[in-house]
């Protein structure tokens, strides 16, 4: 007699992928992720499965009727970081913060939550990697410390909700999520499935009781945030805290947000006493710029809204027996070496055979392709050993053909230029309206780019 109804049956899948298999493997065949493959419990039916309705708690509601005033943000008083997040933190949001190690994320959260205490409304800072004492000398060294700021050193979820319902705060910090743990998950802290089951409860918390939560979150050596990548999809704002060890530069960029652009860039000073911001990193750039020299090239690239000076430098070496050497920082790889292709290719400039060294000054990071004019103009530079003015910049994408194309943003890019005092712009035609006190000098292609690099560097000797 065969039976019918349901049993249970076990199956294999990967936490972070959701590939299945039916027995158990160290690394994912799908994704090559190691330890994620986990055992699951799966109902199966013999029986045809029946589908039935269930009345909804609450109906449906025309879309004009919701009150959009439940979604306004919250000024955290720190105007790079609200720019960042469209204007504030909205009440029972989630927000992720990722960075590297020591790169001032616990500077910059106990910031927020002493700004958030000065403004009248509770905070509630959660440490699992730090005491209490230590957040407080931390506080003590950058002026942070209020008695609306609470401090607890809580590493288990359940006790940390119990904080959170027994002070009653409108902003939590978790610092961090990877070392919260739960009894209610398996796998050891820190894992896929343990950061999966707290960043799920303390994102319920968030809805429920309407509280905003920032939540610290680890990276690993690649720069990705750990953990399962469901982790980026379950919170509302994710953000990535950026800057180089030995610059106090820092910069929190903004990858997705449900509340505002997605696109925007915050920039800060990072100091022994606290963190401020700056509102003007071009203007600290050119602060640092030296007297002109060859194989320099400046370009204003667009970090979301914000344009932004960058400086290229190209280094050329002597040829040499074996394979030239290309080493390449802050810019792509991959379009450096197109670029050093289409010089040579295109433009009949020989530089395939020697060592180029390119990088960018101040340790920013060039991705945008409005960069690649600047780049191709550093390497002829420091191959013709012609420098150019110190008031001139290169803006424009650079194509495999030598063409020169136009990018999005140049109306505002050049006026960046010209607020900042650059004279001469070398960009792609189509440029109808330039802003007051700004040249613009058109290049259809790379070839025509390199005849107006030879043009303003000897108008230069004549003039000085």
């Amino acid at each position: 007699m065969a039976r019918t109804g349901s049993k249970v049956r076990s199956q294999f899948r990967c936490s972070e992928c959701q590939y299945t298999t039916a027995k158990w493997v160290g690394r994912c065949p799908e994704c090559g992720t190691w330890g994620t493959v986990n055992e699951v419990a799966v109902l199966s039916s013999l029986t045809p499965a029946t589908h039935r309705a269930v009345a909804p708690a609450s109906p449906a509601v025309p879309i004009s009727s919701i009150d959009p005033g439940t979604t306004r943000h919250f000024h955290t008083g720190i105007s790079e970081l609200d720019r960042v997040l469209g204007g504030g933190v909205v009440p029972g949001s989630v927000t992720l913060l990722a960075g590297d190690p020591g790169v001032g994320k616990s500077t910059l959260l106990l910031e927020v939550a002493h700004r958030w205490a000065m403004s009248g409304r509770r905070a509630l800072y959660l440490s699992g990697e730090e005491s209490a004492g230590q957040i407080r000398l931390r506080a003590e060294r950058t002026g942070c410390a209020h008695d609306n700021v609470y401090l607890a050193a809580e590493s288990d979820l359940q006790t940390a909700l119990g904080h959170i319902e027994a002070v009653q705060p409108t902003l939590v910090v978790v610092d961090s999520v990877q070392t919260m743990s739960t009894t209610e998950a398996d796998g050891v802290t820190g894992g896929v499935t343990q950061v999966r089951a707290v960043t799920t409860a303390l994102t319920m918390a968030a809805k429920t009781t309407g509280i905003a939560m920032v939540l610290v979150g680890h990276v690993t050596k690649d720069g990705a945030i750990a953990g399962p990548r469901s982790l980026e999809h379950l919170v509302d704002v994710v953000l990535h805290f950026e800057g180089d060890r030995a610059s106090a530069l820092r910069m929190v960029r903004g990858v997705k947000n449900r509340f505002g652009a997605a696109d925007e860039v915050g920039c800060f000073m990072l100091h022994d006493n606290g963190i401020e911001c700056v509102a003007d990193p071009s203007g600290l750039f050119l602060d640092q710029r030296p007297a002109p020299v060859s194989g320099t090239a400046v370009t204003v690239s667009l970090d979301g809204k914000r344009p932004m000076i960058g400086e290229v430098q190209a280094l050329i070496g002597s040829p040499s027996a074996g394979s030239p050497r290309r080493a390449v920082s802050g810019i792509d790889s991959a379009r450096a070496a197109m670029i050093t292709a289409v010089l040579e290719k295109r433009a009949r400039l020989p530089v395939g055979t020697n060592d180029i060294y390119l990088s960018t000054v101040g340790g920013m990071r060039l991705t945008d392709p409005s960069s690649d004019l600047a780049v191709a103009l550093a390497i002829a530079s420091a191959y013709t050993d012609l420098p150019l003015p110190a008031t001139a910049i290169a803006i424009g994408e650079v194509g495999l053909a030598g063409d020169l194309r136009r990018v999005t943003g140049m109306e505002r890019r050049l006026a960046e230029a010209a607020r900042l005092g650059f004279t001469t712009a070398v960009v792609p035609p189509g440029v109808e309206s330039p802003p007051r006190g700004l040249r613009v000098m058109p290049a259809e292609n790379i070839g025509a780019a390199l005849r107006v690099l030879r043009k303003i560097t000897e108008n230069v000797d004549r003039t000085g």
